[in-house]
């Protein structure tokens, strides 16, 4: 039985729950969370961000690495979520990415809304697909797999 949270989920509580920080921290809210399948995350872009002083100088475009690393940041956040207290100690890895594409760039000022969605899970092996989004319009889209294991193990 999934449960749906749609109360969001703050920085304070993210960085509770995977260990991320500044500056490749890239999840700045959960808008909804439904436990252990899909969550909408919010990825606030700023002019600030060291990524901006070279890429590009005059014409800043956010990587389409860091979007798909934001994709799977919130994926973790869904592994972390479904497993509750089993997760304390683990960590969640990027194994895969597949069938990445980017439809349009991210730039600053705008406010990325990421989907993620399990499509399979295997053991310590979870699957997603996720898409990025400013408004309407998809700016990136992927299919990638994580595994959690042990933070001594890894």
């Amino acid at each position: 039985m999934s449960t749906e949270i749609t109360t969001p989920i703050d920085i304070m509580q993210i960085m509770d729950m995977i260990p991320h920080r500044y500056p490749i921290l890239l999840v700045d809210r959960i808008l909804e969370l439904t436990t252990g399948e899909s969550a909408l995350s919010l990825k606030n872009v700023t002019m600030n961000e060291p990524h901006f002083m070279g890429h590009f100088p005059g014409h800043p475009v956010m990587p389409g690495v860091l979007i798909i690393e934001a994709m799977a940041q919130t994926a973790a956040l869904v592994v972390v979520d479904a497993m509750g207290a089993e997760a304390k100690g683990k960590v969640v890895y990027f194994m895969t990415i597949d069938n990445a594409r980017f439809r349009k760039p991210v730039v600053p000022g705008d406010s990325l809304h990421i989907y993620v969605e399990k499509t399979q899970t295997r053991g310590p092996v979870w699957k997603f697909k996720g898409v990025a989004k400013v408004g309407d319009t998809v700016c990136a889209e992927a299919a990638f797999s994580a595994m959690i294991t042990d933070k001594e193990s890894a």
